[in-house]
């Protein structure tokens, strides 16, 4: 299996960017299966999302965090998964 697995990627890297973008396409599909929306329809929809996010940060709703305090945090569940801790 892990030769025909070679196999393919080597061929699949002889592929154009575009060819390549399709057959990954296409395994995405055929493994999750096809958006229920249409690509316009979620885009819109990212949009829309997008313009809440930003009314609410204009608003004064959100929650700001400094980046090194995230980056922190990030750091101790990323130590603490790679030894086992459940203290992050």
């Amino acid at each position: 299996m892990a030769a025909i697995l070679e196999e393919l990627e080597n061929q699949a890297l002889q592929l154009s960017p575009k060819e390549r973008g399709e057959l990954i396409h296409r395994l995405i599909v055929s493994l999750e299966g096809e958006p229920e929306e249409s690509p316009e329809a979620i885009a819109k929809a990212w949009d829309d999302e997008i313009a809440r996010r930003v009314a609410d940060m204009e608003a004064g709703r959100t929650k700001w965090i400094p980046a090194d305090e995230v980056m922190a945090h990030l750091r101790a569940k990323i130590h603490a998964a790679k030894t086992g801790s459940s203290q992050p």
